[in-house]
């Protein structure tokens, strides 16, 4: 028996943790993929406060995590399966876990095109992760996709390693913040393909080029890439705790205030829950607000 299991280990899971040992409630943290979820797979954040230039997601990563273990706070490498909020009981792998509270914090995974060739060709040329790919394209052109941050930061990174990089959007502009969209205009190896939509993937045991239509004259042609990463937004990991808690219609958890879903005792912060902004300093919040949440909820129940 536990006080508090929180299932997610980014930073939103982290920051729960970190004030869940301050409270000393006996917490244990289920992360399927390794402490820091998702987060890692950006190289640095230049936006979390406090550390002008930037600092590394790893690093930043590991001292969220020596933090929480230090209030003695147990970390499992387990996916969570099922959820029984009324019984407070969490199913991962052969286990059974039992709290008298439970914080879902399991984040978003990247949202795929959904068009032809996508899923053939993924790992192929196809990518989500600039980061994890972006050495494998030295002298090569690639393919962005999106008008958010997120493209921004890997079209810039990726200008490390290829010789050009060609962003399209759908719309005629991006939505990425000022500073970064002046940086894009500022690097030669940027060019911009706006009020365009990807229609199919191409390519014969690898991706070899994308068609593309103009969304203002629906015309029609192919660009040539060696590579393609596609960053349109994110799904939440909420398909295990479906009819559990209450979701909105894109399937992010519906929360109050102080971070409380539907059903008593069970909260949730970070990307999988519905909010405005979805970033690591806002992440972090949650944690703080959720695990508060827990620890008035146990206190109440005692």
């Amino acid at each position: 028996m536990h006080d508090l299991i929180i299932i997610g280990a980014g930073p939103a899971g982290l920051t729960a943790a970190l004030y869940a040992g301050r409270s000393r409630l006996k917490t244990v943290v289920l992360e399927k993929m390794g402490v820091g979820g998702r987060i890692l797979l950006t190289e640095t954040i230049e936006n979390y406060p406090g550390f002008p230039g930037g600092i590394s997601t790893q690093e930043l990563v590991n001292r969220m995590e020596e933090q929480a273990r230090a209030l003695d706070v147990e970390f499992e490498t387990e996916e969570a399966l099922e959820l029984d909020c009324r019984a407070k009981t969490v199913k991962a792998g052969s286990k059974i876990y039992t709290a008298k509270s439970i914080i879902i914090a399991t984040g978003a995974r990247p949202r795929k095109l959904g068009v032809p060739g996508e899923d053939k060709l993924t790992g192929r040329g196809v990518s989500y992760c600039a980061t994890c790919d972006g050495p494998l394209y030295k002298e090569k052109n690639v393919i962005v996709v999106g008008g958010g941050n997120a493209v921004a930061e890997e079209a810039i990174y990726l200008t490390r390693f290829a010789k050009r990089v060609d962003i399209i959007h759908r719309r005629n502009d991006l939505r990425a913040s000022a500073i970064l969209q002046e940086r894009l205009k500022e690097n030669k190896k940027i060019h911009f393909i706006l009020s365009s939509v990807v229609t199919e993937i191409t390519g014969s045991g690898k991706i070899e080029s994308v068609k593309i239509k103009d969304v203002n004259t629906s015309e029609q042609r192919s660009v040539s890439c060696d590579g393609m990463f596609i960053y349109i937004g994110y799904e939440p990991e909420t398909v295990f705790i479906k009819n559990k808690v209450g979701l909105d219609e894109a399937g992010f958890i519906i929360t109050d205030q102080n971070l409380a879903t539907s059903a008593e005792g069970v909260f949730a912060c970070g990307d999988c829950r519905r909010k405005s902004l979805y970033q690591v300093v806002t992440a972090c919040g949650d944690g703080a607000i959720a695990s508060d949440s827990a620890y008035k909820y146990i206190a109440q129940e005692r």
